[in-house]
């Protein structure tokens, strides 16, 4: 069985081109040799917990992309099975542009980060979206830990594939907390 992520994303015109400029060969060799529906493991799951952020990205009804940043304490996008995530969606700017995507068309495209590594994973799947009280138990596990933010809905994440992409031009970047453990303030006296 062919592997998903590739047999999904590599269109008619995208094998072309990799023909023309010699990477068809070894793409088809990762299509064929994939083990057909992908299943997240435990390397999957542990780089998604430790993201902070996440973009995602989604198609208005007449076409159009629409990319949107997602962050959130480490963890936040919850692993609950090989091929689920979820997470909780807080008050925002009131646009509803994503949510507003996904009510005509379910189609998802994550870009999960590692800027220090150089590490990129890309998701792609289809979107349920749970309004409060649809899954009290669920609700209960996503909930952050601030009593005073509110959860609007959650969206449940089923992944149809994923891939690891090269970590040719991810330029690193670091967080404040990354920063710091790499070259902690040196108290003055």
């Amino acid at each position: 069985m062919p592997h998903t992520y590739a047999a999904t994303m590599f269109s008619d015109e995208s094998k072309k081109l990799q023909e023309r400029f010699g990477s068809r060969a070894q793409y088809e060799r990762i299509t064929r040799s994939g083990q057909g529906e992908q299943e997240l493991g435990l390397h999957e799951a542990e780089f998604i917990a430790a993201r902070n952020s996440f973009y995602l990205a989604t198609v208005t009804p007449d076409g159009w992309p629409y990319i949107q940043h997602r962050g959130g304490p480490t963890g936040f996008l919850h692993v609950l099975d090989e091929r689920t995530l979820a997470f909780a969606d807080y008050s925002g700017n009131k646009q509803f542009i994503s949510v507003g995507n996904l009510a005509t068309n379910d189609r998802f495209s994550i870009f999960l980060m590692d800027y220090p590594n150089r590490t990129r994973l890309k998701l792609i799947g289809r979107v349920r979206i749970l309004e409060p009280g649809a899954d009290p138990a669920l609700e209960t596990r996503l909930a952050p830990s601030n009593p005073r933010i509110r959860v609007e809905r959650i969206f449940l994440l089923d992944v149809v594939g994923f891939d690891w992409n090269c970590s040719q031009h991810i330029t690193p970047r670091y967080s404040v907390d990354e920063l710091e453990t790499i070259q902690p303030h040196k108290r003055q006296s």
